[in-house]
């Protein structure tokens, strides 16, 4: 029998001539790999073990897949301004979703899944969304199914796979605060990042990115529009406004007074973030979210205040010249002059250009096949030399007046439903205020549709998307808030003993 205490173990097997023999073979084909294939081997050599600890951590707990396609959905599409195009970044939440799914079989392997928190309508609308999209590969006037594949991710694989996993794993309310505390801390960064843009300047990258081509729109009379670590200052804009609504409503509603403070300075970060951006377009989300917000509350005096204030903002935009000075307030003024705005008849000679083209094809000229994105699939289509600009123009461009009447059902479905829950079936007051705060921000991004393709795009759609679902779990917490309030605890507490309580897991 062989002593364990004079086995060899850990680096003392590195002395055997064919460990030593192995070792060195390993190093040189490194370092030949590293010769030949550049700084993306050595990025993912440096990080292979960092992305082997995450599958491990996601298969453990695979909200934290979820969790950090939020995350990353502020930086997908940034990076290549830094890194080049050397990996489709955008695959990075189809990958992530997709493990998400794989852990939660494999966690539940032995016991089987229980998949009945998923099986709800609003799962169902985003099945129907998914399988008329995969019916419009077989449109007639579609010729690129890589175009079809690129761009159904942001109109509907997200939709179809974030609705139904964040029904799934999102059970506590816990995981509806952790979302709103990376949603509120991302917003306070790219506003930060903003900030440095337009005071200290760009980096070396940024400035190669608008000299290649992205000053035309984002350096308008010697004027920068900020766009942070998003695409595009539109992006930008409309994101930091959404904030703003949440995290106006939730400052106003809680009752915590550090939660008062943080989303207070959210709110803020959000309205500064949307006036350096330049978005005229992303004015339409604090304003049809702040009166979502004060139908919801059915108080008839908030509703009276907060249509005075509507009313005397409006007036101060459209019929005074107060900080005209200010670029950032005389630009988002032009937005209450359409009749002034060459761009806006611009769009509305498109508008013409495209009712005429589609008159005729009822199912659209095919997903991917519209606006400037599609001029690198198909650079000859007449569709893709047509700018749609509007996230409504887009998906009746591709999909048709059926598609489009289709889309309009499944979102006016959703946010009546997410109305009647919220004012009928919700008791818990805070709860109450952040569904509020979710709806009103959808129903501003909705708005701002028109004039701008904002929900396909990072953030805002994961944003979306996300709080479309908890929307429909709301009932499910505000059965568990009721239980522990009875309890005496307080069940929007996140961060006291968070992983020893498994909030999150």
């Amino acid at each position: 029998m062989r002593n364990p205490f004079k086995k060899n173990t850990g680096a003392l097997q590195l002395q055997h001539p064919i460990a030593i023999l192995l070792v060195v073979i390993g190093a040189f084909l490194i370092g030949k790999l590293m010769s030949t294939s550049g700084i993306p081997l050595i990025a993912g050599l440096i990080f292979l073990p960092l992305i082997v600890i995450f599958i491990n951590r996601v298969f453990y707990n695979p909200k934290i897949a979820l969790f950090s396609i939020q995350l990353a959905a502020y930086f997908i599409n940034g990076l290549p301004r830094y890194t080049g195009p050397i990996v489709p970044y955008g695959l990075i939440a189809d990958g992530l979703f997709v493990l998400a799914l794989v852990a939660i079989i494999f966690k539940h392997f032995y016991v089987g899944v229980n998949w009945k928190p998923m099986l709800k309508d609003v799962s169902l609308l985003a099945a129907v969304w998914m399988g008329w999209i995969f019916l419009e590969i077989l449109n007639p006037e579609a010729v690129s199914f890589q175009a079809w594949f690129y761009t159904m991710r942001g109109i509907a694989l997200y939709f179809f796979f974030g609705i139904p996993i964040v029904l799934l794993l999102m059970r506590n309310p816990k995981d509806l605060e952790i979302f709103f505390y990376i949603w509120g801390s991302m917003t306070i960064l790219a506003t930060l990042k903003g900030a440095m843009q337009l005071i200290i300047g760009l980096d070396p990258a940024e400035q190669r990115w608008m000299d290649a081509g992205a000053y035309q729109t984002h350096l308008l009379f010697g004027k920068l529009r900020v766009f942070s670590f998003m695409s595009d200052a539109g992006q930008f804009g409309a994101s930091q406004a959404h904030a703003l609504v949440m995290g106006g409503i939730i400052a106003y509603e809680t009752k915590s007074l550090k939660k008062k403070l943080f989303f207070g300075i959210v709110a803020l970060s959000g309205l500064y973030g949307m006036l350096i951006s330049g978005t005229r377009g992303a004015i339409a989300i604090p304003a049809l979210g702040f009166f979502t917000y004060l139908i919801l509350t059915k108080n008839k005096k908030l509703i009276a205040l907060g249509l005075i204030a509507g009313i005397a903002v409006y007036i101060f935009f459209a019929y005074t010249t107060i900080l005209q000075s200010n670029y950032q307030v005389a630009r988002l003024r032009t937005a209450f002059h359409p009749e002034q705005d060459a761009s806006f008849q611009v769009r509305l000679d498109n508008q013409k250009i495209l009712k005429n083209y589609l008159s005729t094809r009822p199912i659209g000229g095919g997903v991917g096949h519209a606006g400037v994105r599609a001029q690198k699939y198909v650079p000859n289509g007449f569709l893709a030399n047509v700018a749609t600009d509007s996230w409504y123009v887009l998906i009746w461009a591709e999909n048709g007046a059926i598609g489009l009447l289709l889309h309009f059902f499944i979102l006016f479905y959703i946010v009546i439903k997410g109305g009647y829950i919220i004012m009928f079936r919700i008791r818990d007051s805070e709860l109450k205020a952040r569904m509020m705060a979710i709806l009103s921000g959808i129903m501003g991004i909705l708005l701002a549709n028109y004039g701008n393709a904002v929900m396909g795009q990072f953030p805002t759609s994961i944003n979306v998307y996300y709080s479309m679902a908890f929307l429909f779990i709301a009932t499910h917490y505000d059965k568990i808030i009721l239980k522990e309030r009875k309890m005496g605890k307080d069940p929007f507490i996140l961060f006291n003993n968070l992983y020893k309580n498994k909030f999150i897991r």
